[in-house]
């Protein structure tokens, strides 16, 4: 699932394809839970409207037309925003991918081989499609399993799912973290994923941050001492700012709207590396389900 880093990354990118420029047509797929405004509605809202600004908050871009209207977006678990020029086989159905994988030499090959840059043409997956009047490249959403979201919102209309996010992960203190956590019994890893608390935290940065912390996953948050929550804040900026730079964790279908992939996957210390070595000790990396979700840790190097 995208989460802030992969967020942030596709906005900084994205702008330059939204900002400033006017909306010609707005093409949608048939309605579905995707889409909280019905998509005849948002083709009507849309069409004509300039993009003159677009913002984050948590997981959600929020695009602001020259009416005072607003576009949200969120990504889901399988989302992707892209320029219509992006070439990439992420794009690809997964079928594809494992075929054009089996006939090379091996997965990486498949998705890094010259020969696997395709242009891709808008699937039934496609859900929205924005054209402008200046006949530049366009900006298409794409999300195979439909669990992202598209809100249009109305000048002075306020969003319920915006309202309740808590603060940005970015912006979190020791502080927020230490008052968030008094009196409370469920494991930190889940109180960091929960967005009412901080809002833009996934599986992926949670699992980080609380190695770069020294504090299990499964640890009661109550439990978590003031200064834990000062070195969990620090290295939860940290891992995100550094996803930020490196664009984001590809691990599955994530892309940067130019269809390139993120790299910060390459510098996961714990996630996803159950039984691997810890880079700091040596110790296997255990995996504990907590709330349907998995989390990785070290058993020596975290408490």
């Amino acid at each position: 699932m995208p989460e802030l880093p992969e967020v942030e990354t596709t906005r900084r990118r994205i702008a330059p394809l939204l900002v400033g420029r006017t909306v010609a047509e707005v093409r949608t797929t048939r309605p579905s839970y995707l889409f909280l405004t019905p998509p005849a509605r948002l083709r009507r809202a849309l069409a004509g409207r300039r993009v003159e600004r677009l913002e984050r908050r948590g997981k959600y871009l929020i695009g602001g037309l020259d009416d005072g209207s607003r576009l949200v977006l969120h990504l889901g678990m399988t989302g992707q925003l892209f320029s219509s020029a992006a070439t990439s086989p992420r794009l690809w159905r997964v079928a594809d991918r494992a075929a054009s994988a089996d006939a090379r030499t091996g997965g990486a090959a498949a998705l890094s081989s010259p020969r696997a840059q395709r242009v891709f043409a808008p699937d039934q997956h496609t859900h929205l499609r924005l054209s402008f009047r200046d006949a530049g490249p366009e900006v298409w959403l794409r999300d195979a399993r439909k669990f992202g979201k598209v809100l249009w919102l109305a000048p002075g209309e306020e969003s319920e799912r915006l309202a309740r996010l808590g603060v940005d992960a970015l912006a979190a203190t020791g502080a927020t973290l230490y008052a968030a956590t008094r009196g409370r019994s469920v494991a930190i890893k889940s109180l960091l994923l929960d967005q009412a608390v901080i809002a833009g935290v996934g599986n992926i940065y949670a699992d980080e941050a609380l190695y770069g912390a020294g504090v299990r996953p499964t640890r009661r948050a109550g439990r978590v001492s003031r200064e834990e929550c000062e070195r969990l804040a620090t290295a939860l900026r940290g891992v995100l700012e550094r996803s930020i730079e490196t664009g984001g964790s590809s691990i599955s279908d994530y892309i940067a709207p130019d269809g390139s992939d993120g790299a910060y996957q390459d510098e996961r210390r714990v996630y996803a590396r159950e039984g691997e070595p810890c880079s700091r000790c040596g110790t296997r990396i255990w995996r504990v389900v907590l709330g349907q979700r998995s989390a990785y840790y070290c058993p020596k190097c975290q408490r």
